[in-house]
């Protein structure tokens, strides 16, 4: 009988043990905040084009509805800056049209057609791991309607990744 008071004892003593531990209902998740800390649609963009240093952090943090807006206009002082005589590009966009393009820092995606950033046909329908982004942009730089003009500054000699890629999901180069 004793032993049966003891183990009673004990059971209602862990159960309110176990009540009182319970979680409370009332406990308010954290919030939890992100940043973009950089925009990187179309590499090197923001490296030329975005020149004064407060820039760099409100480009990289702008929602991209509101980059053309904000950026636009600087975008196409760079541009003439780095190449006075830009009258059209490769696409056939002048000046206001092509850095309206570029300060809109964005990656377009074809879902049913192919994907590249440019490949004299299909232009910025996303982008390929092989694909050459850096010659593409000097080319729609400094290359003028036919893409010849100024030859010594459309390419960057760069012709391939410096290991193949891989032919299965995720598709990147091992590391070294």
């Amino acid at each position: 009988m004793k032993s049966t008071k003891i183990i009673l004892v004990l059971l209602v003593a862990s159960n309110l043990l176990i009540l009182s531990c319970k979680k409370s209902d009332n406990v308010v998740a954290p919030t939890v905040f992100y940043e973009q800390q950089d925009q990187m649609g179309r590499p090197a963009i923001n490296t030329v084009f975005v020149t004064a240093a407060g820039d760099k952090d409100l480009f990289n943090t702008s929602i991209p509805s509101a980059m053309g807006a904000a950026f636009q206009s600087k975008f196409q002082t760079r541009l003439m800056g780095l190449n006075a005589a830009y009258t059209t590009n490769a696409l056939g966009q002048n000046a206001a049209t092509f850095t309206g393009l570029l300060a809109t820092d964005v990656l377009g995606v074809s879902s049913t057609g192919v994907t590249t950033f440019f490949d004299g046909t299909n232009v910025l329908t996303g982008r390929a791991l092989a694909d050459d982004v850096i010659d593409v942009e000097l080319l729609l730089i400094f290359g003028g309607p036919t893409g010849a003009s100024n030859p010594g500054l459309t390419k960057d000699n760069v012709n391939a990744n410096d290991k193949a890629f891989s032919t299965s999901f995720p598709y990147l180069a091992a590391a070294w």
